[in-house]
């Protein structure tokens, strides 16, 4: 499923994506407007709780959304992005987040992710804006 020109634009972003490689995250899935990238919780990612900080599973949601958003080859980057918290994940846990194309307008998009633990528990519900740049290197 990581067949076509806007999934080699996916790798080629993932390839230079030292944040995500150094989590863990892999890719396991990518077809136009939609992925999914997995991810263990270690030791490292456990907050005083005894919980997964809520930053990394941000984090895993924010790459499946990125993944998605650049599915079709033009680069798009996040306009902004919100998640719900709606389970614990524990040291351990394998998560996956699975981000599909709500709607695009233009240069914009919607796209929301939802984080599922490997027994098919929620952990988090994730909604993000994407912005494509006009041209490639372009942020303005």
């Amino acid at each position: 499923m990581l067949e076509g020109t806007g999934n080699d634009a996916v790798r080629r972003m993932l390839a230079d994506d030292r944040a995500s490689a150094g989590l863990g995250i892999e890719l396991v899935e990518v077809t136009a407007g939609r992925a999914a990238a997995r991810m263990t919780i270690t030791s490292a990612m456990v907050n005083g709780h005894g919980i997964a900080h809520g930053g990394f599973v941000f984090t895993l949601a924010d790459t499946a959304f990125a993944c998605a958003c650049n599915s079709y080859g033009p680069v798009a980057v996040a306009a902004g992005a919100d998640i719900t918290f709606v389970a614990p994940a524990r040291e351990g846990d394998v998560l996956t987040a699975t981000a599909q194309e709500r709607v695009t307008y233009g240069r914009s998009g919607v796209y929301d992710v939802t984080v599922v633990r490997v027994d098919g528990d929620v952990i988090a519900e994730f909604r993000g804006r994407s912005r494509t740049i006009r041209r490639e290197g372009e942020v303005k």
